[in-house]
C-alpha cells in the first residue's frame, strides 16, 4: 500500500499524517477490511533534562480550573485565523519524531521477534509497538494512535512512584499504548473500551509488548465498557466480558482513572463523564483521574468563527464536576502545569493539556 485514499469523512491522526510516505506498509487487514500497521517507539529511558528543554524534579504546578473556558485564538491584522505552516523543507530532526512503520517480510509476523531497521531486537526493553490504522472514519478513530496518549504516557513514566502497584483503569484505551506504558509502573492495569474488532487489536499490543513487563508482577486485562450502559457486561457468552470478581476487585482497588484524547464530540464527553462520576463514586479508595486533550480549532458555521468547541464543552463539564453537591461526591479539578518530560518521540505541541481530577467521598 503505497498511498492512503481519502474519503469525506476521513480522519488522520497527526502522529500518522507525519509518517514518511515510503513507510506506510500495512502488516493485514482488519475485521472490518482496513489496512493494519506497526509501528515502533522507542522509551527514552535515561532522558537528560537539557535534551527535554525542561524539568523532571521541579514541584507540580496545578491551576484551578476557571469558569471561563475562553480560548485565545490567533488571528491577522484582518481578524482571519493565523495559521503557523511548517517549511517545506523539513528539519533533519523531523524524522526522529515519526514512528517507524515495519515492513513485513515473508515469512515473519506482526508477533515475530524480527528485527527493526536499525538490526535491534523488536522485543528490547526500550521499544514499544503498537497496532493501528490510519485515516479511518470518525467512529473508528480509535483504532488510531493520537498525541494525548503520548503525553499521558510521557506523565507516567515521569512519575513511578505515584503509579508503582497501583490498580489503574483507563477509560477509551483505543490502541491500548497507554496502558501498556502504565503496566510497566502499575501492578493492574483494566483497559477499557467498546467494539470487538478495537479491543481484539488492543489486546493484541498487549502481548506484544509483554516484554515491557517482564521483570514486574503486573497485568493488563482488556474488558469492553460501554459509557452508555449502566452497568458492566458480565455475560460470559460475549467477548471481553467481566466476571463478578473482576468488578469487584476494580472497585475495592482502583485508586487511579486515566483516559488520553476521548473528549472530541459532545456528546461522548458527556457520556464519559457520566462514566467518571458512577465509577469514581462507587469506589472503595480516593481516586485520582488524568486526563489527556489536545485543544483542536476549528471553523463553524453556528459561531462563525474559529473556535474550539470539543474543549470548551470539555471544560464547561470539568467546571460541573468541580462544582457539584450532591452530598456524596467532591471532586477537585486541576491543570498540571509543571514541565512533563518528553519520554516518547512525537511531536509535543503547546495544545496538549493534561488534567487531574482528585475524587473523595464525603
Amino acid at each position: 500500500m503505497d498511498k492512503i485514499i481519502f474519503r469525506m469523512d476521513t480522519v488522520l491522526s497527526d502522529v500518522h499524517l507525519l509518517l514518511p510516505n515510503a513507510r506506510h506498509l500495512m502488516t493485514r487487514l482488519n475485521a472490518d477490511g482496513q489496512p493494519v500497521f506497526v509501528s515502533r517507539f522507542r522509551i527514552l529511558w535515561d532522558v537528560e533534562e537539557k535534551e527535554l528543554g525542561c524539568s523532571g524534579s521541579s514541584p507540580e504546578r496545578t491551576a484551578d480550573v476557571s469558569p471561563s473556558g475562553a480560548t485565545e485564538v490567533p488571528l491577522d491584522d484582518d481578524g482571519d485565523l493565523d495559521v503557523v505552516r511548517r517549511p517545506r523543507d523539513a528539519s533533519p530532526d523531523r524524522e526522529r519524531v515519526c514512528p517507524t512503520i515495519l515492513n513485513q517480510a515473508s515469512g515473519d509476523s506482526a508477533d515475530g521477534c524480527e528485527e527493526d531497521e536499525d538490526g535491534e531486537d523488536a522485543t528490547h526493553r526500550d521499544v514499544i509497538r503498537i497496532e493501528h490504522t490510519m485515516a479511518t472514519p470518525l467512529e473508528d478513530v480509535g483504532k488510531q494512535i493520537w498525541r494525548g496518549a503520548f503525553l499521558l504516557a510521557d506523565l507516567i513514566l515521569s512519575r513511578p512512584a505515584e503509579f508503582e502497584g497501583a490498580t489503574v483503569l483507563e477509560l477509551g484505551a483505543g490502541t491500548g499504548l497507554t496502558s501498556v506504558v502504565m503496566a510497566t509502573q502499575a501492578k493492574m492495569v483494566y483497559c477499557t473500551d467498546v467494539g470487538q474488532d478495537l479491543l481484539s487489536m488492543c489486546e493484541r499490543n498487549v502481548t506484544l509488548n509483554q516484554h515491557l513487563t517482564e521483570a514486574k508482577v503486573s497485568e493488563v486485562r482488556v474488558r469492553q465498557l460501554d459509557w452508555t450502559g449502566d452497568d458492566f457486561c458480565t455475560d460470559a457468552e460475549k467477548p471481553f466480558s467481566w466476571t463478578e470478581e473482576e468488578v469487584a476487585e476494580l472497585h475495592n482497588e482502583t485508586s487511579v482513572i486515566m483516559a488520553a484524547d476521548v473528549c472530541y464530540d459532545d456528546d461522548l464527553t458527556d457520556a464519559f463523564f457520566r462514566t467518571l462520576y458512577r465509577i469514581s463514586s462507587n469506589l472503595r479508595n480516593r481516586s485520582t483521574v488524568y486526563v489527556s486533550i489536545e485543544k483542536r480549532l476549528n471553523f463553524t458555521l453556528r459561531e462563525m468563527d474559529v473556535a474550539c468547541e470539543a474543549y470548551n464543552h470539555f471544560r464547561h463539564c470539568l467546571d460541573e464536576l468541580c462544582d457539584m453537591d450532591d452530598g456524596k461526591m467532591e471532586y477537585r479539578v486541576e491543570q498540571v502545569l509543571s514541565p512533563i518530560p518528553q519520554f516518547l518521540q512525537y511531536e509535543r505541541v503547546e495544545q496538549l493539556e493534561v488534567w487531574k481530577i482528585t475524587a473523595n467521598q464525603k
